[in-house]
């Protein structure tokens, strides 16, 4: 059959589908059939080149709750067949349980989700055998030049062949399952009363069992046919109001919740508040005993002043970042290294506490160590947080903002300094005493507060990051800014 060629760098600059922090993400309706294969033959090719792949082996596929997430299932299955490999469908289940069985089995494993931004948009996330694709392997997946056959997708771009999908392999989650409950044991959690807030997350029902496994007494709440983007960094006001409903008619210990892939967590305490992910984070951390700690640098500077780790290494926002971080710090010489960012998403570089590394973002370690705390404490969830260092952080997102705008901004911010800043700012925070641009903006005050801005690496949104001594300056401060922030459309 005729072949015609197309260099994937350029595919992702006409289409916008390009490579953020945790794979190709874009318009589901940019998101066409053949767009889905060629990146997929191009992930597989790049495996090749470098080593890692024979062909006739197997690759994991699995996918998200969002609509258009079946369709581009069919095409990644069929770049699978036509590439030489056996496609095993996982079905629907988290990133994590994924990419889990991926490395276990010794395979590279695909994704399709869009995690937690919105259902009109979609994403692929590829994974290597012995872990995530990093900004390394994301520029050689983008210089491949793949070979599409004539005929087999129509002028929209959309498959024109029936594609034969495999029998659903339902080995993936009972892996991951069988992780949690070998490690924790049947009754770490005996006593608790747990609200899951089920919405649209793909790992709703496995979530509930694990639970339950541990002994947690379980109410399933809020489960939705529709596709809800829960974001855990930006958590949507019907979310707090629900959460403190739930809390005092139910009379729960706490109330727990993933994004829509399940590799971000939502913990609340007894009072149905939500735990910010950079402290669940370090709540998690001191549970599994880590001497090492890799966080991006928008996360909450309590974990520095908390003073129980030997050494916190700070990098730019993004799983492949902070697992680079791991690995680095392993390097070094780290015995038990773990990382989390300030969504929540929780990854071991180490083997720890019984349980293999698993470097990539998960959202259930998060939520059992922070319960299992909660149990061996004798505290209630919200008692854990007070126990911290009290350094308050808040965050959203201006929607629908264009990503070279938002990076145009920050250029004229950095190249203007602090006396541009001040003057921006001062009003409001004070005077600048420093300035990081690892990732965005991040801009420190002498008052002790600080401001952070970043384009999203995931959608159009200009991200806003903030932090203070109490929860109402952080909010104010972050408030204030998104409203600056607005008159920069």
């Amino acid at each position: 059959m005729a072949q015609r060629k197309i260099r994937i760098s350029e595919l992702m600059d006409r289409s916008g589908v390009r490579f953020g922090t945790s794979g190709a993400r874009g318009l589901a309706e940019g998101m066409t059939d053949e767009l889905c294969y060629a990146y997929t033959i191009a992930f597989i090719q790049y495996l090749e080149d470098r080593g890692g792949l024979r062909g006739g082996g197997r690759i994991a596929i699995g996918g998200d709750l969002r609509p258009s997430t079946g369709r581009i299932m069919r095409a990644v299955i069929k770049a699978i067949s036509d590439a030489g490999y056996i496609p095993e469908n996982c079905g629907l289940l988290p990133s994590p349980a994924i990419a889990h069985y991926g490395f276990m089995d010794g395979i590279p494993s695909i994704m399709v989700t869009g995690s937690h931004i919105p259902e009109d948009r979609n994403g692929i996330k590829y994974t290597k055998a012995d872990g995530e694709i990093l900004k390394d392997d994301e520029a050689g997946i983008r210089e491949q030049v793949v070979e599409i056959p004539h005929g087999l997708f129509d002028e929209k771009g959309m498959l024109t062949v029936k594609v034969d999908i495999p029998a659903e392999s339902d080995r993936a989650i009972e892996l991951y399952t069988r992780r949690y409950l070998n490690a924790f044991g049947m009754a770490c959690l005996r006593g608790l009363r747990i609200g899951l807030y089920q919405h649209s997350a793909v790992g709703r029902d496995v979530t509930l069992r694990i639970l339950k496994s541990l002994g947690a007494e379980v109410t399933p709440l809020g489960r939705s046919d529709t596709f809800i983007p829960v974001d855990t960094e930006a958590i949507r006001q019907e979310d707090i109001r629900l959460a403190k409903q739930w809390a005092e008619e139910y009379g729960l210990d706490s109330i727990v919740s993933t994004d829509g892939d399940g590799d971000r967590p939502l913990i609340g305490d007894e009072n149905g508040r939500w735990l910010r992910g950079d402290v669940a984070g370090i709540i998690c951390s001191m549970y599994l005993g880590a001497d090492t700690v890799v966080t991006p640098v928008s996360s909450n500077t309590a974990v520095e002043r908390c003073g129980l780790f030997r050494k916190v290494y700070r990098t730019r926002i993004g799983s492949p970042y902070v697992i680079e971080g791991m690995m680095k710090a392993i390097r070094e010489g780290a015995e038990r290294v773990v990382g989390y960012e300030a969504n929540g998403g929780f990854l071991t570089g180490s083997d720890i506490k019984g349980l293999k590394a698993l470097p990539t973002r998960d959202a259930m370690l998060p939520i059992i160590s922070i319960l299992i705390t909660s149990v061996e404490e004798g505290k209630r969830v919200s008692q854990l947080v007070e126990a911290l260092p009290q350094r308050f952080t808040a965050s959203d997102r201006l929607r629908d903002f264009p990503t070279e705008r938002s990076r145009a901004k920050l250029r004229e911010l950095e190249e203007g300094g602090a006396g541009l800043l001040n003057e921006i700012f001062g009003g409001y925070v004070g005077r600048v005493s420093s300035i990081d641009t690892t990732d965005g903006l991040r801009v420190y005050f002498e008052s002790g507060e600080i401001v952070h801005l970043r384009p999203s690496g995931n959608a159009p949104e200009f991200r806003c990051y903030t932090e203070a001594d109490t929860e109402e300056r952080a909010i104010a401060i972050r408030d204030i800014c998104l409203q600056i922030m607005e008159g920069w459309r």
